[in-house]
């Protein structure tokens, strides 16, 4: 009966040494979808920051197709993508306050969701649930003028706010975050 178990502990062990270091120890880097982030900077130094991980379009349809349209996405690849203000914001007329947050969103062809969830700390999957949403907000979709081949999160600063656009295939999805007076 030990011989069954011994084997199981070798192969489990040996599975374990294949996949590489444990514990987040692996270099991030180097994987298909590598770690990037983004940052808005107002006037008064507070920041929005987005990290995120950047899978790569690959010749592959990506909306409506990877990302299905009308389904919740964890916008991004690996850890969930954080979105981290040290300003009391709003969007959409919604207040968000400082804190730190995670990303989702719905896209759709002529509208996306964006969802910020108070839930922080998961891999970018599962969903963690309605109950958990802090805000939804609708998202301006526009086409690029050519491919992009990376997803890409940026901002564009104007004043006392911040437009988040999230870029992949030839889809633009933006969203305006104001500083709350």
């Amino acid at each position: 009966m030990r011989k069954p178990i011994a084997l199981s502990v070798m192969l489990f062990l040996g599975l374990l040494a294949a996949a590489g270091p444990v514990g987040g120890q692996q270099d991030r880097s180097k994987r298909l979808s590598p770690p990037a982030s983004a940052e808005c900077r107002f006037a008064d130094g507070k920041t929005i920051k987005v990290d995120y991980s950047s899978p790569r379009m690959r010749g592959r349809k990506i909306f409506g197709g990877l990302v299905p349209y009308g389904q919740i996405w964890r916008t991004g690849a690996n850890e969930a993508t954080t979105f981290v203000t040290d300003a009391d914001l709003t969007v959409g007329g919604k207040s968000i306050p400082a804190g730190s947050y995670t990303i989702y969103t719905i896209p759709n062809e002529e509208k996306w969701t964006l969802i910020l969830s108070k839930k922080t700390g998961q891999w970018g999957i599962p969903y963690p649930g309605e109950s958990s949403d802090l805000l939804r907000a609708d998202m301006q979709v526009s086409k690029v003028t050519a491919p992009v081949e990376n997803f890409t999160v940026s901002f564009a600063p104007a004043g006392n706010s911040c437009t988040l656009n999230l870029e992949w295939e030839l889809t633009r999805a933006s969203v305006e975050f104001a500083r709350s007076k």
